[in-house]
């Protein structure tokens, strides 16, 4: 009944789904560009359009009162960004002990602009040794969709020219609220 009613909202406001089903049952996707509140409805519709049941986290203040449970039930994790307590070690190892689990991210970390993301998707991926599926939300041409799978190599910057190549065309609601596909310089 959530697929049905999922594409039929989709259809109804004018959205198109772009999906190929990766074969993987275990795997981080990557939503980008982000700029809007809007991300999160559109690609939750999108996932359930298809059937993917996503586990994603998002900064701790949204998960107050009913939105609390709300957002649990949809898949969401209260994360403290002002701590970082072995954040990567903790999602690889649920990876390590689950036989399906697909965990959206997005690497933005924000809906502002920022002039790098934030990479650790990236070390997540490595450590539990799982692929990075690309997902993304444009607005122009009214399409959110995922599908293309890339394996970390551990030459993140060789990895990052695959990432950037894939984000080149796509353009989130704020333009100007995009960043660079780029990582923080060592």
């Amino acid at each position: 009944m959530l697929k049905i009613l999922s594409k039929l909202i989709l259809k109804l406001i004018g959205w198109h789904v772009d999906v190929t089903m990766p074969k993987q049952k275990k795997f981080i996707m990557i939503g980008a560009p982000h700029t809007t509140n809007w991300d999160l409805p559109l690609g939750l519709l999108c996932f359930w359009s298809v059937q993917i049941k996503i586990t994603w986290v998002a900064k701790q203040q949204i998960f107050v009162g009913p939105f609390n449970y709300f957002f649990r039930a949809l898949g969401g994790i209260p994360v403290d960004r002002s701590i970082h307590t072995g954040f990567i070690k903790q999602v690889a190892n649920q990876f390590n002990e689950r036989d399906e689990m697909v965990f959206g991210i997005t690497p933005e970390g924000t809906r502002s602009k920022t002039e790098y993301w934030k990479t650790g998707f990236y070390y997540i991926a490595l450590e539990a040794n799982i692929p990075i599926c690309l997902a993304y939300i444009d607005f122009p041409s009214r399409t959110v969709g995922f599908g293309k799978m890339i394996t970390p190599t551990g030459d993140i910057e060789k990895d990052f020219e695959l990432i950037r190549d894939f984000y080149k065309d796509k353009t989130g609601k704020y333009p100007e609220k995009q960043g660079p596909v780029r990582i923080r310089e060592r």
